[in-house]
């Protein structure tokens, strides 16, 4: 390629003048805020060119709930004439304006327990977390119920969704960090419970579901290191304590006097004897 240096004319990077015609129409401005009462409008801020012959005049707004915002009016004229007229009228934030927060999707704004009785969640199409059936999913435990029945479900979970959900659920409330779990002895772990029933598949390994009736995390998916006080082998030890004899006490007031029968031979001679049935 040649020099093209003399056919092609540099960009203008030269400021927008102000035109003292628009910049000085601000009551024309003013009137043509018409969406509002003229006591929400303020006092006028600035008017700031925005090319040549357009400028821009900012009003201060009164409206209640919008507050730092301003109205923004731009006005423009042709050449050699010294008739402005509007552009268009606008509302602006300012940047100490307090705005609404950003439009979140309603896919992100759901949260654990917003589905109730009766509501329906569709699962997108592209939803990374699964991956159609009929793939290699590289979980034995699909693999082998798809060849068992000749047929698989129309999607299953995808291994980055196995990752998600196993860092989920390591990261919650039934992982080892949970607090639960942490004032657990150290011996009191999932994995070693009599209870603990481990899940099929890929998460065999760290997952399982709890058994016991007593259990916080009866029901629900817990990790093999998280741990609780009602683990299968727990064991409470009782340190062996002497037990303190008390000295006898006889109380000689409240002891009765009893006849006994005497030993043979002991009976007196003025004492009838004892008839024996016999002569």
């Amino acid at each position: 390629m040649g020099n093209n240096g003399r056919v092609t004319r540099p960009a203008s990077t030269r400021a927008a003048r102000l035109d003292q015609v628009c910049a000085a129409a601000v009551e024309v401005a003013r009137d043509a805020i018409t969406e509002v009462e003229p006591s929400d409008v303020g006092d006028h801020l600035r008017a700031v060119a925005e090319g040549d012959r357009v400028v821009t005049h900012y009003f201060e707004c009164l409206l209640a709930g919008y507050r730092g915002w301003r109205w923004a009016v731009t006005v423009t004229r042709v050449a050699r004439s010294k008739h402005v007229t509007v552009c268009e009228t606008v509302l602006l934030p300012g940047s100490d304006a307090l705005l609404a927060p950003g439009w979140v999707p309603w896919q992100e704004r759901l949260k654990p327990g917003d589905l109730g009785p009766g509501d329906l969640l569709p699962t997108p199409q592209d939803d990374e977390r699964l991956a159609p059936g009929y793939l290699l999913s590289d979980d034995p435990a699909v693999e082998e119920v798809s060849w068992e029945l000749g047929l698989g479900r129309p999607r299953v979970l995808s291994r980055e969704g196995r990752a998600d959900t196993a860092q989920r659920w390591y990261d919650g409330d039934h992982g080892p960090s949970a607090p639960i779990s942490v004032a657990a002895p150290a011996t009191a772990r999932c994995g070693t419970c009599g209870f603990y029933l481990p899940l099929a598949g890929a998460l065999r390994q760290s997952f399982g579901a709890c058994g016991n009736f007593y259990a916080p995390d009866d029901g629900r998916v817990v990790s093999a290191d998280h741990g609780c006080g009602a683990h299968s082998e727990t064991l409470v030890e009782t340190a062996e304590s002497a037990v303190e004899e008390l000295p006898t006490v006889y109380d000689d007031s409240a002891v009765e006097a009893m006849s006994v029968s005497r030993a043979p031979g002991s009976v007196e001679a003025a004492e009838p004897g004892e008839p024996y049935g016999h002569p």
